[in-house]
């Protein structure tokens, strides 16, 4: 498994901007893919982005289709997700994800989680 590590929610007016960062330890990171899913209260867990082990492969929900952009640095051991144009519905705990398995959107194929980091996005 990878250990991983999210920093940089917080609060931000609707339309500004946030990049999420996650930090993973571990032998198997850079072969993993990763990912990043989102719970708003109320809500079930959903997949917001993903990427492949080589950054080859990138995947996005509809709902952040050209306004967020998911990165990874395989030197520095870390992911990025970031998060332009912010709409209130926007606003969730931000969890990232590492996977082995080529089906990046499943959050159940995920083995690796991190412990999540809240973004709040005001009207």
């Amino acid at each position: 498994q990878v250990r991983l590590v999210e920093s940089g929610g917080g609060l931000v007016q609707a339309g500004g901007s946030l990049r999420l960062s996650c930090a993973a330890s571990g032998r198997t990171f850079s072969t993993y893919a990763m990912g990043w899913f989102r719970q708003a209260p109320g809500k079930e867990r959903e997949f917001v982005a993903a990427i492949s082990w080589n950054s080859d492969r990138t995947y996005y929900a509809d709902a952040v289709k050209g306004r967020f952009t998911i990165s990874r640095d395989r030197a520095k051991n870390t992911m990025y997700l970031q998060m332009n144009t912010l709409k209130p519905e926007d606003t969730a705990v931000y969890y990232c994800a590492a996977t082995p398995s080529i089906y990046l959107t499943l959050g159940d194929r995920y083995d690796s989680w991190g412990q999540g980091t809240q973004v709040t996005v005001s009207s």
